[in-house]
């Protein structure tokens, strides 16, 4: 039990402390931005296919790949369904909407940020699902390790273009701790559902790993490859999954 308060207090905080950090930058070039964004991409592919989806292949029989084939895909349908409520969640930070309808660029920034918020907790339930994970632990505490690890430059890059948008700072810090929060209830849905059964847990780890295989492809790489720096984000998507394999080999 004490592995998932850990580890959920663990992404919690790495992810306010990324936000605190953001409020010092309030201005993050784009190049910079992008560069971040990339070496988070990074890390999240390698925790999704070497933290959760191998291991998924590891913990189930052959007759069973067919399922763990289709569990990634599960995952990354769950998301794409959230995709559809994203345009919706702008609400919640207090804005009005008609004030702001014709501001692209404040829109496209609320979206970006609420698409975070959103994969927050497919995180958060990847890292609880990787606790149930005992036949490896090394794969669990890497999985949570990289979380945590992505969550302090992405808070940056949360953070910054919202201060700029014209969000108050007090608003601003309230959604960086809801985000947090979103993880914490991640990890503790994860780890219930990995715990209902040692059978489901292989299909359990391979639909949290193509969840963020999704958003990773889905938002994080495209994001980076937007503003002209596309570059610079691939060599750092290429850092942040050696960074992962780096923590595996030192483990």
């Amino acid at each position: 039990m004490n592995e998932i308060w850990i580890s959920a207090i663990g992404l919690c905080s790495t992810s306010i402390i990324g936000s605190i950090i953001g409020f010092l930058f309030k201005k993050l070039p784009h190049k910079w931005n992008d560069t971040i964004l990339g070496y988070c991409a990074g890390l999240m592919l390698a925790a999704s296919t070497l933290g959760l989806i191998v291991p998924a292949f590891e913990h189930s029989s052959s007759n069973t790949y067919i399922i763990v084939v289709i569990s990634v895909i599960v995952g990354a349908l769950f998301l794409n369904l959230l995709d559809y409520i994203t345009p919706h969640m702008h609400y919640i930070t207090g804005l009005d909407k008609e004030e702001h309808k014709n501001n692209r660029s404040l829109n496209n920034v609320l979206l970006f940020v609420m698409a975070i918020a959103i994969h927050k907790l497919p995180e958060g339930i990847a890292a609880g699902v990787s606790i149930n994970n005992t036949i490896d632990d090394e794969s669990s505490l890497l999985v949570s390790l990289s979380i945590a690890l992505q969550n302090i430059p992405e808070g940056i890059v949360i953070i910054a273009p919202l201060i700029l948008a014209g969000v108050s700072n007090l608003r601003t810090l309230l959604i960086a701790i809801s985000i947090g929060i979103l993880e914490i209830i991640g990890v503790f849905i994860g780890y219930g559902l990995g715990n209902i059964s040692e059978y489901l847990l292989p299909f359990m780890l391979a639909i949290a790993g193509g969840a963020m295989l999704y958003v990773t492809s889905d938002e994080m790489i495209p994001e980076t490859h937007s503003h002209g720096y596309q570059k610079q984000a691939t060599y750092a998507l290429l850092l942040g999954f050696m960074t992962f394999i780096i923590m595996e080999k030192l483990y």
